[in-house]
């Protein structure tokens, strides 16, 4: 028996607005072929797809997760290769190894690539031969290469290393003087030209910047120019907010500002004919994220906005199709789409949908003739996959990185579309339970996305951090809402946010919520919800002000107290500038009651805190502020864990596994269990899920 989430609203005779849900195939119980949480470290992902000059090959990257008997780090990371011919693929550089940003050499004949020295475990460029033999170390920086790109000629590699520490640093250091100058003494990020023709590259690299910090580059055609993007300082703060295209001519070194863009800055693309520079970047200071597509004349004149003013988009890269025609991705709503439009802002036209192409896609890379082109791509049961596509045709995917998937039972994954409190329309995904029956309510989960400058498009979203398809195996429906000031919408979706924290931006989740509620799906004394930094603030601000609404949130990296986030942030001009508006002394009430300190006095949520020990976006203290606040309430069912060496986020295995075992629990035990707040809490003690041998 198949039924819909219209169908079961109707049966009921609840007026319902907009949804788009299909139906879903009735299994009785819950089965060992649904998605386990041991599951989610079994999934491969592509992480970069680079097609060769000549369409015929795809060189990509696969993220793999290490063992839990291997040394703690992040995932793995292999180099192969694939036919877009046959689907042939090959393993070029395997095994326990960290490798990124493949690249081609101009003639095919090489495939160049980021990947720590055997030496001095710094990551510096290497290339494989095509046609066979061993990789062979191209450069060697004395600190990090941080990006790099062949010259046309393909006779040089240009690339990005921090400025070493002098010898005098390096004694004062090695002596116990080695003091941190917060924020002063930075190094500049440079950028190196190194001829690669010879069979030894041994020899030094010429330093073309030195005041400067450049964050990527892309040469032009002709080989001639560089256009760099840089900021005065070597701040991630300045990367968002300060950054600007600059022109370099590699022979003179003399390096020109060139671009005048407001705020942040996405990629950039030199034209065919070396004559325009198309980028992507925000329509203004005040614009929270890269939205807008801009060309302009390489040598004299000004940037021409090639969006429409309405779009109800973000435009989110760009590239050329020849040299009068732009080509750009954008995410619209939950889809993405692949656009042409004339440097004059004509003849637009979209040529990919991924509603229609069935896979939501990333940037592509293209052959100059654009008739062959590689992404990777996902979809509701596809995390991460290589795919080709040529104009004309429908995209083909070339590798199954997880066959094993299709004997797991998946919950079906629907998008909805409901109306907030004041009659904004706001979309999001909603995952069934596997085990879904008509005519029932479900414990509901709610996963917000942070930023908030993203948003969740429809593809995979199981990862270790509330995991959407191990919960639906569980018996959970799972919403993942696209709230005010998500990415997506246009800019009158995400400006409704500036000077509004905790605003309409989180009465949309609450809205969604209750939506989910009225038409008879959700059990609403069976609601949890989590997420991670701004999403950690949602949790957070659920757990206090919207208490009522949530049994359980688990708040990771979150945002607890405004007033002190904003002096203990490593990106205060960008809160300034696309979330506040105002400096703090102009805002400090508001600050004040948008906290969720300032509310935690009523929160009757069972609150996990999690983050890691090291994270420069939001502050540790951060969690400390609200756990202090909250036990001091004598709240009984709050937990702080924290995780030594993760910044914001986790790479480490061990911080992955426990964050993945401990949010199940946590919702388990007062979601779907509802275990009474003033009962004991969950075991503290969860080792036995780390699948290690302690004895």
């Amino acid at each position: 028996m198949k039924t819909s989430i219209s169908e079961f609203a109707a049966a009921r005779r609840i007026p319902i607005f907009g949804i788009l849900l299909f139906s879903l195939l009735n299994t009785n119980g819950m089965a060992a072929d649904v998605l386990q949480p041991e599951d989610v470290f079994r999934l491969k992902y592509a992480t970069s797809a680079e097609i060769s000059p000549d369409g015929k090959w795809i060189a990509y990257t696969v993220s793999i997760q290490r063992e839990v008997t291997d040394e703690p780090g992040g995932r793995y990371s292999e180099l192969h290769v694939v036919s877009t011919e046959t689907r042939e693929s090959q393993p070029f550089v395997t095994g326990k190894v960290e490798v990124t940003s493949p690249r081609w050499s101009p003639d095919g004949n090489r495939i160049a690539y980021l990947k720590q020295s055997d030496d001095d475990d710094k990551t510096q460029v290497w290339a494989v031969p095509t046609a066979g033999g061993e990789s062979r170390q191209i450069t060697h920086s004395p600190t990090k290469v941080r990006g790099y790109r062949w010259h046309p000629s393909g006779r040089q590699i240009a690339y990005i290393a921090t400025t070493p520490d002098s010898e005098r640093e390096k004694r004062l250091e090695e002596k116990g003087f080695g003091f941190t100058f917060y924020e002063e003494n930075l190094k500049h990020r440079n950028l190196y030209l190194l001829d690669v023709a010879g069979e030894n590259d041994e020899g030094g690299a010429k330093q073309l910047t030195d005041n400067i910090t450049v964050w990527t580059f892309e040469f032009s055609p002709d080989g001639k120019w560089i256009a760099a993007s840089a900021s005065p300082e070597n701040l991630v703060d300045h990367r968002y907010v300060f950054n600007k295209i600059y022109l370099l001519d590699p022979k003179s070194g003399k390096l020109t500002k060139w671009s005048e863009n407001k705020g942040k800055l996405g990629n950039f693309s030199f034209s065919p004919d070396n004559k325009h520079i198309a980028y992507a970047a925000a329509l203004d200071q005040q614009d929270h994220a890269v939205s807008q597509a801009f060309v302009q004349p390489i040598s004299k004149g000004s940037a021409r906005n090639l969006t429409p003013p309405d779009f109800k988009g973000h435009i989110q890269w760009v590239g050329w199709r020849d040299k009068n025609t732009i080509v750009y991705r954008a995410a619209e709503g939950v889809w993405n789409t692949l656009n042409t439009v004339t440097i004059t802002g004509e003849n637009r036209r979209v040529i990919l949908h991924s509603e229609q192409a069935n896979v939501v896609f990333d940037s592509p890379t293209c052959t100059d003739d654009f008739r062959h082109l590689s992404f990777r791509g996902t979809w509701d049961d596809i995390p991460e996959d290589i795919y080709y596509w040529s104009p004309g045709s429908a995209p083909k995917r070339l590798t199954n990185l997880n066959p094993w998937l299709a004997d797991r039972r998946l919950g079906r994954q629907e998008v909805i579309r409901y109306r907030a409190r004041d009659g904004w329309e706001v979309e999001g995904i909603l995952y069934y339970p596997v085990n879904y029956k008509a005519r029932k309510t479900y414990p509901l989960i709610v996963k917000v996305h942070g930023g908030p400058e993203a948003h969740y498009s429809f593809g995979w979203h199981t990862g270790y951090f509330i995991p959407p398809q191990v919960l639906a195996g569980k018996g959970y429906a799972v919403f993942l809402p696209n709230y005010r000031a998500s990415t997506g919408y246009g800019l009158a979706h995400i400006k409704a946010h500036l000077g509004d924290p905790a605003g309409v931006e989180f009465d949309d989740v609450a809205d969604g919520i209750q939506h989910l509620v009225d038409i008879g799906f959700v059990d609403a004394d069976r609601v949890g919800l989590g997420g991670g930094s701004y999403g950690g603030y949602a949790a957070a601000w659920f757990s206090s002000y919207y208490t009522h609404l949530v049994k359980a949130v688990v708040m990771s990296v979150g945002i607890s107290n405004l007033i002190s986030k904003f002096g203990t942030t490593d990106i205060p001009y960008e809160m300034l500038f696309v979330h506040y508006g105002k400096n703090l002394e102009d805002r400090w009430q508001l600050s004040l009651e948008r906290s969720p300190i300032y509310h935690a006095h009523k929160n009757r949520t069972a609150t996990l805190i999690i983050g890691g020990t090291d994270d420069p976006r939001v502050h540790p203290s951060q969690s400390l502020e609200y756990y202090r606040r909250l036990k001091m309430n004598d709240h009984p069912a709050v937990r702080l864990v924290q995780y030594p060496g993760e910044e914001h986020g986790y790479e480490k295995l061990p911080a992955r596994i426990d964050v993945l075992q401990r949010t199940l629990q946590w919702f388990d035990w007062y979601v779907r269990d509802q275990k009474p707040l003033d009962d004991a809490m969950p075991p503290l003690d969860i080792s036995d899920t780390y699948g290690l041998d302690l004895d």
